[in-house]
């Protein structure tokens, strides 16, 4: 694989930004559209950049693992609900900073599922994380009445739920690739996503105005690209080296909920912010393969991995 840093930092970075204005429009709809209907549009009008990435390798649906795409569908499907519900109510940079967490119940989840034993650095980044979980939650704006504040309240617990529901997500992909390729796992998602959101349409259909309808389009043409630019990024380079570029996501976020909602993060948010993003920071740093130690002479030396 190729290892150009600054081609994958920037198409990571640019993928992060098209990721928020996917998050974006969808709180721009959330108020008016059902949860459902937004995701429906969302993985329908991104399967053509799906089939886009897979038209360039071996494009299969063959698999002998149905119900573990199945399985995983279901869950991703549980992640994108909190996320539209989350975006609806809490400003942009807050769910985006929560949703950080991920490596952490990564960490956690790995105990029981994976039955790992974590390093002492790994529980230093969990035990910070979730000190900054506490501060950002700490930290959110007084209710103005009782009704918005239980609401309020309840979206933060979900944004933190959703962390903990995309952890499973992610392993339940690592799973897969031990037997599936990438663009197996990509189509079998998009398509499983769609018909099962298809499925209650009738029941729930709301009839989006025009400027509705241009933002369902917006969110699956944007969240397509995302996926990638994100695909050709980890193509570009070592996942280690450009990984620290996916927490651009929070400077994306801030700056669209500043400018199209009015959203100023307050002080708790960007220090809890700095807390979660400096955990995740951290187990990148101490999970990056270290590099051999070069023989200088035929004698191994001391010290050195056989």
């Amino acid at each position: 694989m190729r290892h150009d840093l600054k081609r994958g930092a920037l198409l990571l970075a640019s993928a992060m930004l098209f990721t928020a204005m996917v998050n974006g429009l969808q709180k721009v709809t959330g108020p008016r559209l059902p949860v459902l209907e937004i995701i429906f549009f969302r993985n329908l009008f991104s399967l053509p950049f799906v089939m886009m990435i897979a038209a360039r390798t071996k494009m299969t649906l063959k698999t002998q693992h149905f119900g573990g795409h199945l399985t995983r569908s279901v869950v991703g499907l549980i992640s994108m609900i909190m996320i539209v519900v989350t975006v609806t109510r809490l400003p942009l940079a807050e769910q985006q900073v929560l949703s950080y967490t991920q490596p952490l119940f990564l960490v956690l989840l790995s105990i029981p599922l994976l039955h790992e034993r974590p390093s002492r650095h790994r529980w230093i980044a969990v035990f910070l994380g979730f000190c900054g979980v506490v501060v950002v939650a700490m930290g959110r704006n007084a209710p103005q009445a009782g009704v918005v504040g239980a609401v309020a309240g309840w979206a933060y617990l979900v944004a933190l739920a959703q962390g903990a529901v995309g952890a499973l997500t992610t392993m339940q992909i690592r799973q897969l690739s031990a037997t599936e390729s990438s663009t197996t796992i990509a189509l079998w998602q998009a398509i499983l996503m769609t018909l099962a959101t298809s499925i209650p349409l009738p029941f729930i259909w709301t009839t989006p105005h025009m400027g509705d309808a241009l933002c369902l389009v917006a969110v699956g043409a944007f969240a397509g690209i995302a996926q990638v630019l994100q695909t050709e990024a980890f193509a570009s380079a070592q996942v280690s080296a450009i990984g620290p570029f996916t927490y651009s996501g929070l400077l994306w976020a801030a700056m669209i909920g500043w400018l199209g909602f009015g959203e100023v993060p307050g002080l708790a948010m960007l220090a809890g912010g700095l807390l979660i993003v400096g955990s995740g920071l951290w187990m990148l740093r101490h999970d990056r393969p270290k590099a051999p130690v070069p023989a200088m002479a035929s004698t191994p030396v001391e010290g050195a991995p056989s």
